[in-house]
């Protein structure tokens, strides 16, 4: 029996593997983004080189506080925690899905003790000499007269393995680990969507303060001319009509600073909710408002083709692709025999002192082969069950990849169109303020009527609230190019 063991184990050892074996899709790729090579002039570059370093993009913003902001959050973020989770969930199925493959091993220790029946009769007699199942063996034996008793003592071991003879063990080994690597990128992946919603919010927030700032200046303008128009209402130059005017626009410019205020505090209260902390804790940080940080002057998209090593989203789907062809392997298995080594040694005796002696020792080896034979189709229609998953996964990852390139593109243009739209609203805003000052100048000088004035005021006060919207709207726009490239992440944490 011992040489058949062994040899069943070696011939475990040398087994194949059934299923098929994976290999990594080849996903053709564009040769560059179409948005760049459209527009050579804007300031993107679809450089050809070994990609930039986007692991720690934001610090091209050169701004602390956003650099506080995200490092903060990447370490505290509740849906980082859950993700980081979720890889130690992973790796332990790894471990269970190893265990399979392992020889299993348990002790027991009994203690039995049997009162015969004073009414039983001869016809129990034959039970005496039967051995209780368990999984040590021998529970209780004996020979008796009705209405004695006696108590069996025993201690053991007993070990089953499963041989995996065909590699199904093998391959749920493989999917486990495919999955655990998935997890592995999703962990990635939440990093480049947290670092980038923080960086969104906070460069709302500035935006938001700047146009705070520039309300505040416009109705300090508005209130300076309602001075000026005052004074020439006393002087008898201007109309009642003039004065209510400008209390009119003076009024709705400062209407306006409530709701700014208000959409600010949602910022901070957002921010602070990202790093892990209550939704005021950073009011005292992020009140006072600061200058919206300028754009880096170039951004190195590299090439689509680097895009499938770096988006963590696109690693994940091909991991999960593996996983699910190794799922193939492990149905497949179902068809072939399945072989079972299973033995015990225990020590029994009905006296406990001698208990631990050579003469109470019973052992025991069995090697079981099972075959299925007939399941009504169960098991081929499992392997086209776990075929079709793989099919979806492999589109599932194909899906990912075509919505990872839309995302660059679609990315790109939006943000060379603002870089275009923000020029001309910054030559607007400055030919709005020469306006106003000749304006205002020609109706100090009684040249012009006040209305021209209040057309000029309201068109410089338009231009510089559009420009700030657009200076936060192009910082939101890069940090979205950011994220589409897949920057954001690092191998240092694997959880």
């Amino acid at each position: 029996m011992r040489r058949a063991l062994a040899s069943l184990a070696a011939l475990a050892l040398g087994a194949c593997t059934v299923g098929p074996n994976y290999a990594p899709p080849q996903t053709p790729t564009p040769g560059a983004y179409q948005e760049t090579a459209a527009r050579p002039a804007a300031p993107l570059s679809a450089t050809t080189a070994a990609p930039s370093d986007l692991a720690a993009w934001w610090t091209r913003f050169h701004d602390p506080t956003l650099e506080s902001l995200v490092s903060r959050a990447l370490a505290g973020n509740l849906d980082v925690a859950t993700a980081v989770s979720r890889i130690r969930q992973a790796r332990e199925q790894v471990v269970i899905a190893r265990a399979a493959a392992l020889p299993q091993v348990n002790a027991d220790v009994n203690v039995n003790n049997t009162l015969l029946s004073k009414n039983a009769g001869l016809t129990s007699l034959a039970g005496l000499f039967r051995g209780g199942a368990g999984g040590s063996g021998l529970q209780s034996a004996g020979v008796g007269l009705p209405g004695t008793d006696f108590t069996t003592y025993s201690a053991g071991f007993d070990a089953s393995w499963e041989l995996d003879l065909f590699g199904q063990t093998r391959r749920s080994v493989e999917a486990a680990q495919g999955r655990a690597e998935a997890q592995a990128w999703s962990l990635r992946d939440t990093e480049v969507s947290v670092a980038s919603e923080v960086a969104v919010d906070y460069l709302v927030l500035r935006a938001l303060q700047q146009q705070n700032l520039v309300d505040q200046q416009e109705a300090q303008r508005q209130q300076q001319l309602l001075d000026l128009v005052a004074a020439r209402h006393a002087a008898g130059y201007a109309t009642d009509l003039d004065v209510a005017q400008q209390r009119s626009q003076l009024a709705i410019s400062q209407a306006a600073t409530p709701t700014l205020e208000a959409a600010a505090r949602g910022q901070i209260h957002a921010l602070g909710v990202l790093v892990g902390q209550p939704p005021e804790a950073l009011s005292a940080e992020l009140t006072p408002p600061a200058a919206s940080p300028a754009v880096p002057p170039e951004v190195p998209v590299g090439l689509p083709a680097e895009l499938l090593r770096r988006r963590p989203d696109i690693r994940a789907a091909e991991r999960n692709l593996a996983a699910a062809t190794a799922d193939v392997g492990v149905a497949v298995g179902q068809l072939y025999p399945q072989i079972n080594l299973t033995s015990s040694a225990d020590l029994i005796s009905s006296s406990l002192k001698n208990l631990i002696s050579a003469d109470s020792l019973q052992t025991e080896a069995t090697a079981a082969l099972v075959q299925h034979i007939f399941d009504g189709g169960r098991i081929r229609a499992n392997i086209r069950a776990t075929e079709e998953a793989r099919q979806q996964a492999y589109y599932a990852y194909e899906k990912t990849v075509l919505g990872a390139l839309k995302d660059v593109e679609d990315a790109l243009a939006r943000y060379a169109a603002e870089q275009r739209r923000n020029a001309q609203l910054r030559t607007a805003a400055d030919a709005s303020r020469k306006a106003y000052h000749v304006a205002e100048a020609r109706y100090q000088s009684g040249l012009s009527d006040f209305i021209n004035v209040l057309d000029a005021e309201g068109q410089l006060f338009a231009a510089e609230d559009r420009l700030a919207q657009s200076d936060g709207q192009l910082g939101q726009d890069l940090v979205s190019l950011y994220k589409a490239l897949g920057g954001g992440w690092t191998d240092e944490r694997q959880g």
